[in-house]
């Protein structure tokens, strides 16, 4: 009887032995969160013009020491997807993502020149408020983790994919020296602009001051 206890003692300490050692089951790997299907819409006209009355005027900062390397993009977002092809499906309609995350087809609407498009490649993810721009406002100054938030902002109004030649087009130039060819346009662009300028505490040019202020009265409220 003896025996039989020693046996069954033996094999009850080898079963848990085993269970200590058996590889632990790995985690369900939580689901990505949803792309957002809606660009930030930014204040009415009337926040607006209150903000740009709150903004520090001044002549723009120098430029050296800029690189757009100090403001780190694109970064990784939603599961394997980065800033890039987020704005893409978002702004997009029935947009279709391979395996890496990359749009395969879609249709888009470039806001700045009214035109549509049906390929990824000929859209550009455009800064509202352009990087060298906020250097020039005052990122000279920021850390590079704050940079880079600015840079890979998808919770205010910053980011858009409009046409490639528009973006490039625009390049670094604030409203007094570039405005989208859609006039149509000019209030929202206009809201938006001003509103990243004062969420980031930005400065604008006498001359920016001046030229948002026309494009805000284009709006109807």
């Amino acid at each position: 009887m003896l025996r039989n206890r020693w046996r069954r003692a033996t094999a009850a300490a080898a079963l848990c032995l085993s269970a200590v050692l058996a590889p632990a089951a790995p985690p369900a790997s939580a689901a990505p969160p949803p792309v957002p299907r809606d660009l930030p819409e930014p204040p009415a006209a009337s926040a607006a013009r209150v903000e740009l009355a709150d903004l520090t005027v001044e002549a723009p900062h120098s430029m050296a020491g800029y690189s757009r390397a100090k403001f780190p993009h694109w970064i990784k977002q939603m599961g394997t997807c980065d800033t890039r092809e987020v704005v893409l499906s978002r702004d997009g309609r029935d947009v279709r993502t391979d395996d890496q995350c990359r749009a395969s087809s879609g249709q888009w609407h470039s806001a700045y020149d009214g035109k549509d498009f049906t390929a990824a490649g000929q859209l550009d993810i455009d800064h509202m408020v352009p990087l060298a721009n906020a250097w020039r406002s005052g990122a000279d100054t920021w850390t590079t983790d704050r940079r880079k938030q600015f840079a890979n902002d998808l919770v205010n109004p910053q980011l858009i994919a409009v046409s490639a030649a528009s973006n490039r087009s625009k390049g670094d130039q604030s409203p007094d020296q570039w405005r989208p060819p859609l006039n149509s346009y000019w209030c929202t662009y206009s809201r938006a602009w001003t509103h990243i300028k004062h969420l980031y505490q930005l400065s604008v040019t006498q001359s920016e001051q001046d030229t948002l202020t026309a494009m805000l009265d284009t709006c109807d409220r």
